[in-house]
């Protein structure tokens, strides 16, 4: 027995010490040390990393708040040159889940494929075909992969919005902070690659390198999502949220390809049961479950409202919603659910509401085809305590419209 505890005691002091050196290495990053330099150092002292070291090296550093946001990204760039090659992988007794079709991991992954004959197979050759004769026909062969990259919100956009909640509920933050601020630059270096192109008057160089910064950053974050992201998932999701996951993705959408497979666990699949009977008593009425669920998703506008703790506690769903909702948001803060560089615009407005300075705000913006007014209202209960906020949402382009009178009755 004590031979085991020893055992114990020196592996926990084993692991200490490895996290101290990882640690070491990127503040080494941080303070300027030559990448091969660390590179040497890592592959003399830790050789071979687990996903589970990785996932702690990022939490603390988050947690710390020892490096700011910026510095982190630009350090977390260059994990995978420390880490290619030397990330151990898990084993698992039933087979590995991406490898059964349908399987959130496995259809990210054949996006990720799709992604790479992209990269490699159109969008360098072409170019480098610009780069030899920029003409009117290789600026367009340019033009139509980039449209086909655009896809690729949808990719990100599932993994920001179903698979980052749940790394979240177990304490995993590196990849909320850190991907998604990866995936914004990308997606705004491909629309900055579009504009370029479509408005091209011949600055080569400057559409040359919005391009190379596109293919080099869509390869890192495929390898960084295929090494670190989804193995990290793959340990800590249980198989019901991932069948949460797989049910809402359709809603998203895919990148490049459209799943053929429905994905079904081997064991039974996830039965949810909803108390479809049962009355709510209100003040000015009594409506059942149903009907009160049916009543909020027929309305013409899309709300959602959050706790007084900024938690996401409820959401609309009606058919035609103009921002897409999954149900992995419930139970998340809502600054966990918009892009980093916009999250001090929602905690401003959330601390004014709480504060009593302001009862409600607006904005308008065009999307897509709508033009998009967003109200948000501070709730407070009879003694005016802050319980919450809601968002209203909705397309007033038919509003707009409307010219002139439509009466319920002719007149005589």
């Amino acid at each position: 027995m004590s031979e085991f505890i020893n055992n114990r005691e020196q592996q926990i002091s084993e692991n200490t010490e490895r996290l101290s050196i990882l640690k070491q290495l990127f503040v080494d990053l941080h303070n300027g040390r030559n990448l091969d330099e660390v590179k040497a150092h890592f592959d003399a002292f830790i050789g071979k990393i687990t996903v589970d070291e990785i996932t702690q090296l990022q939490h603390d550093f988050v947690e710390e708040g020892s490096i700011t946001a910026d510095e982190l990204q630009r350090i977390y760039k260059q994990h995978s040159v420390i880490f290619q090659g030397t990330i151990k992988e898990e084993t698992h007794q039933n087979g590995r889940p991406e490898d059964q079709p349908g399987h959130p991991v496995h259809t990210f992954m054949l996006e990720n494929q799709e992604l790479d004959k992209l990269l490699t197979s159109s969008l360098q050759v072409h170019l480098a075909e610009f780069v030899m004769e920029d003409s009117t026909e290789n600026i367009y062969k340019l033009i139509e992969d980039i449209n086909l990259l655009l896809d690729i919100d949808k990719h990100y956009s599932r993994k920001e919005n179903l698979i980052f909640p749940y790394l979240e509920k177990y304490g995993i933050y590196g990849p909320t902070t850190n991907m998604w601020r990866i995936d914004d630059f990308i997606r705004d270096a491909i629309k900055d690659g579009r504009q370029k192109l479509t408005h091209y008057h011949g600055d080569k160089k400057a559409v040359v390198g919005v391009l190379n910064y596109v293919i080099q950053e869509v390869a890192g974050m495929i390898y960084k999502e295929e090494n670190i992201l989804f193995p990290m998932a793959l340990k800590n999701l249980t198989e019901d949220e991932w069948v949460k996951i797989a049910h809402e993705s359709d809603e998203i959408g895919f990148c490049l390809i459209a799943p053929a497979v429905e994905w079904k666990p081997e064991r039974k699949a996830l039965e949810e049961k909803a108390i479809s009977e049962g009355f709510i008593k209100m003040e000015t009425g009594i409506l059942s479950l149903k009907q009160l669920e049916l009543l909020l998703n027929h309305l013409p506008v899309d709300i959602t409202f959050i706790d007084q703790d900024d938690v996401v506690r409820y959401f609309s769903h009606g058919k035609d919603r103009i921002f897409a909702r999954t149900k992995a948001i419930i139970g998340r803060t809502v600054q966990n659910c918009h892009p980093p560089r916009s999250v001090h615009v929602v905690e401003e407005l959330l601390a004014d509401f709480k504060a009593g300075k302001k009862e409600s705000e607006d904005f308008w913006i065009k999307f897509k085809d709508k033009y998009v007014y967003i109200r948000y209202f501070a709730v407070r209960d009879e003694n005016g305590k802050y319980i919450g906020t809601l968002e209203f949402t909705q397309d007033i382009n038919p509003i707009k419209a409307i010219e002139g009178e439509k009466r319920i009755l002719n007149e005589i």
